[in-house]
C-alpha cells in the first residue's frame, strides 16, 4: 500500500535551517508530483510546494518562496524540503503528499521555530 513517512523535524532558532525527508514506498514515485503541506497550531492546511515528477516544474507559497527548496531523489524513492531562514510563522506541522486518484498523506512531522 501507498506510505509516506515524513522526518527531519524538530526545533530549530528563527534564521535557522531545517531539512526534511519524506521516504515513499507503495507506488512508482517517479510517476507523480509531490507536494509540501503545512499546518501552523491552530490554523488549516496551507500549501507549500510542489514539485513535478521528474523535477522539472516546482512551485512555492509567496511565503517560502526564495527560502525553502523542495527536491527529489527518484532513485531513492524520497521526497525533501530544506527550509532556510526559518521564521517564527514557519512553526507548524509539515505533511507531505501525493494525488493517485485519491490523496495520500504522511503522518506529519513537528517543526517549531522558536528562539
Amino acid at each position: 500500500q501507498v506510505q509516506l513517512v515524513e522526518s527531519g523535524g524538530g526545533l530549530v532558532q528563527p534564521g535557522g535551517s531545517l531539512s526534511l525527508s519524506c521516504a515513499v514506498s507503495g507506488f512508482t514515485f517517479s510517476s507523480y508530483g509531490m507536494t509540501w503541506v503545512r499546518q501552523a497550531p491552530g490554523k488549516g492546511l496551507e500549501w507549500v510546494s510542489w514539485i513535478s515528477a521528474y523535477a522539472d516544474y516546482t512551485g512555492y507559497a509567496d511565503s517560502v518562496s526564495g527560502r525553502f527548496t523542495i527536491s527529489r531523489d527518484n532513485a531513492k524513492n524520497t521526497l525533501y524540503l530544506q527550509m532556510n531562514s526559518l521564521k517564527p510563522e514557519d512553526t507548524g506541522v509539515y505533511y507531505c503528499n501525493t494525488y493517485i486518484y485519491k490523496d495520500y498523506w504522511g503522518q506529519g512531522i513537528q517543526v517549531t521555530v522558536s528562539s
